[in-house]
């Protein structure tokens, strides 16, 4: 929206000093005036009688005191213009620093920071703001900067798949395999770009919160997976109290059907456990979903939530997913303003904790 130009702040602070200086000087004078001339004696004057004081008259001090007043309120407008001028520049230094970085900013530059200097005040907390903002600013555009380029590789693969798998069909019609295998590819180009918009849903918080029971959520979520599991041979164990959450419904069932199908298909060697447990704390509901498994390490664990990360080397050769399970559980969970941990187990496996803020309604 365009505004009409107005006065500079340094103006109206420079301004407000001389002005501030200037009533302070006349009350001065006042004072000056009502407690000490009005206690100066003037004798009547009687046409052809001419009395020597030995003080001078009120009449007197006045003809001495008003010109000096004068002189002394033009000395302090001069003096409140020249040192509110400065004084307001001096003030206002560190706010036009704040405005250049956030000119650089809308020009695109990131990498900028202010980092005032000096005492904590409101200027320095709204400097340390701006550069705490710039920096997750910074942080989220690499994140989406990175998370465009592994999209754009992952597309690219099972449609160069498909493309070749055409051409051989065209050349060669009598290979009914290849029926299969594009049907195989082109299914995990639609679970790929599923995921996308799911995760770019959860990022943007594009939902409506509403009460929603997480454990219930949970056993829905395992009676869908539950021939999953018995194609696996994994026992799935269900515990938990009445967890009362307020977020999207589909969401939370989508975050929690990732966390049972991922605790399915890294349940190896076969024949596993899959335990899920909900609970609430004082603060927040508590969804855990820990599985048997072979031993990790905290270091491989730590990389298990990033994007188009894939734990090849330690799930079924026909489940190897997107790479996105735990991505979206991760921006489901701070869609909702939760928490994700995830820790290995001692005995072997993976255990993972969800906190989502009660509801209280």
């Amino acid at each position: 929206m365009r505004r009409h130009p107005g006065s500079s702040v340094r103006l109206k602070l420079t301004l407000s000093y001389a002005g501030f200086l200037m009533v302070a000087g006349v009350l001065l004078l006042a004072v000056v005036w009502v407690f000490l001339l009005r206690y100066v004696p003037d004798p009547p004057r009687t046409p052809g009688v001419h009395l020597r004081l030995m003080s001078p008259t009120r009449h007197e001090l006045q003809e001495a005191f008003l010109p000096r007043a004068a002189q002394l309120m033009a000395f302090l407008l001069v003096f409140g213009l020249i040192g509110g001028w400065l004084l307001a520049g001096r003030m206002l230094a560190p706010l036009s620093r704040i405005t250049d970085a956030t000119r650089l900013a809308a020009n695109g530059s990131l990498s900028h920071r202010i980092a005032l200097e000096g005492p904590a005040d409101e200027f320095r907390e709204l400097a340390d703001s701006f550069d705490a903002m710039l920096t997750r600013l910074e942080s989220h555009v690499a994140e989406q900067q990175r998370f465009a380029a592994n999209a754009s590789h992952e597309l690219r693969t099972p449609l160069a798949i498909m493309q070749t798998m055409l051409d051989v069909a065209r050349s060669d019609p009598n290979r009914p395999e290849l029926v299969d295998r594009l049907r195989t590819v082109n299914t995990r180009a639609i679970d790929l770009t599923e995921a996308l918009l799911l995760l770019s849903r959860a990022d943007q918080r594009a939902f409506t919160r509403e009460p929603v029971d997480v454990s219930l959520v949970a056993e829905e979520a395992v009676e869908t997976l539950l021939p999953l599991a018995e194609k696996h041979g994994v026992v799935i164990e269900v515990r938990g109290d009445v967890a009362p959450a307020s977020g999207s419904p589909a969401l939370l069932l989508q975050l929690t059907t990732n966390l049972v199908h991922n605790a399915i298909v890294h349940n190896l060697p076969s024949n596993g456990t899959v335990r899920i447990d909900t609970a609430t704390e004082r603060q927040s509901v508590v969804l855990i979903v820990e599985n048997t498994g072979d031993p990790l390490s905290p270091h491989l664990v730590d990389t298990f939530a990033e994007r188009f990360r894939r734990g090849t080397e330690r799930v079924r050769d026909d489940q190897a997913g997107v790479g996105l399970g735990l991505a979206i559980v991760k921006s489901i969970t701070c869609a909702h303003d939760g928490t994700l941990d995830l820790a290995p187990r001692a005995a072997g496996g993976l255990r993972v904790t969800v906190r989502i803020p009660l509801d209280r309604s």
